[in-house]
């Protein structure tokens, strides 16, 4: 196993631990977001986002923009990709703009070519929103980050 997949696998490992348990509340349905290309500046980055909330209850589809920022270790480029979350709620009732607001979390990312990543948020309406474990995230490039990550959607 090589030591950029090793190290990988433990950095989505313990973002994925690190976050506390869900009591309380359920899955309601994905957030996919498509990003645009990002340049890694060492200590950070920032990446415009256009994203679909696809609801588990209804298949209802909001549509919002978003902007992710990193603060932390982030280095190269890579031209863009596509984002997964999970999204856990209260309740099942999210509506239109529901998702609006900021969430603050870890990011872990490696592009070696094709590459992976993890990234676990908490924020929305009151804080009530969890983005988690674990994001998916292709992308092609060359590119290492870990970071405290910083998601406003509109």
């Amino acid at each position: 196993m090589s030591k950029i997949y090793f190290a990988s696998l433990l950095s989505a490992l313990a973002i994925a631990f690190a976050m506390p348990a869900q009591a309380q509340r359920a899955r309601v349905g994905g957030l996919t977001c498509d990003t645009d290309p990002r340049v890694g500046l060492v200590l950070g980055s920032r990446q415009d986002m256009r994203c679909v909330f696809r609801s588990s209850a209804t298949g209802a589809q909001y549509a919002y923009r978003g902007k992710i920022r990193r603060i932390g270790l982030d280095l190269g480029v890579t031209r863009g990709g596509t984002l997964f979350w999970a999204v856990f709620a209260p309740d099942s009732h999210i509506g239109r703009g529901t998702l609006r607001g900021n969430y603050v979390g870890a990011s872990g990312n490696i592009a070696l070519g094709v590459g992976l990543g993890a990234n676990v948020l908490i924020g929305g309406s009151r804080r009530t929103i969890s983005l988690q474990p674990l994001s998916v995230e292709g992308q092609i490039g060359l590119n290492l980050a870990l970071a405290v990550a910083s998601l406003s959607l509109r």
